[in-house]
């Protein structure tokens, strides 16, 4: 079974400095209906003008990525993390038994655009930590690559939970075909460029939520990126 979340639908919030869509319901957006899929919680598309962002905030028990689509973000946390996160950069921050940061675009001319994953850790109590690792856009051109893992594999940032994160760029015209588990869900976003999701056009910002599938097929009909969930 498919469904697919249009991006039209997804919850707004709209600032003079933040433009955010959510995929599930976050902050002052609350739909019964859009909760999360399995463990995944959150999937914010953040649009920041320069100079802006959001200030020291706190978290905890909840795995949060940030996959960087243009431009950059400056994070700065407790731990004492302070980072540049640029457009092909993934960082992944488990607040676990809490942990404060902020997040800003450090342009003064530049917007930022990022997509931002929370997942529910597989265990709560876990000590804070971080990570941030940059993966070359001819990595991900016409193939699906691990950014995030449980196990961290293939030198991907280490999720606690059984879930992983995937991102291709795709050419005009390539196309892709990845074997899905029935037993597990998977999360497809279209973050940029117009795909075929098994015959179903998607365009940026929708959404597709896969259960009891075997096969993922992708027909990039421009160019396009997108990121893939695999969840238990």
């Amino acid at each position: 079974m498919i469904v697919f979340r249009d991006r039209g639908a997804r919850g707004h919030h709209r600032g003079a400095l933040v433009d955010a869509r959510h995929s599930f319901s976050f902050g002052d957006y609350h739909d019964p209906r859009h909760m999360g899929f399995r463990s995944l919680r959150v999937l914010n598309e953040d649009r920041v003008v320069p100079g802006a962002g959001f200030p020291e905030h706190g978290h905890q028990d909840m795995e949060i990525v940030t996959i960087v689509l243009s431009g950059a973000v400056a994070h700065r946390d407790s731990l004492g993390n302070e980072a540049v996160i640029r457009a092909g950069d993934v960082q992944r921050m488990s607040a676990g038994t809490g942990v404060t940061h902020s997040e800003m675009n450090p342009s003064g001319e530049e917007q930022a655009h990022a997509l931002q994953i929370w997942i529910i850790p597989s265990e709560f109590g876990l000590a804070p930590s971080y990570e941030q690792k940059s993966f070359p856009p001819d990595a991900l051109r016409n193939r699906l690559v691990t950014v995030a893992s449980g196990e961290g594999r293939a030198g991907s940032l280490r999720l606690h939970q059984d879930a992983a994160i995937e991102v291709a760029r795709l050419d005009e015209g390539a196309t892709l075909a990845r074997p899905l588990s029935p037993e597990r869900g998977y999360w497809v976003q279209v973050a940029s460029g117009l795909i075929g999701l098994n015959g179903t056009e998607m365009r940026p910002g929708d959404g597709a939520a896969l259960s009891g599938e075997t096969l993922l097929e992708i027909e990039a009909e421009t160019e396009a990126e997108l990121v893939l969930l695999d969840l238990a």
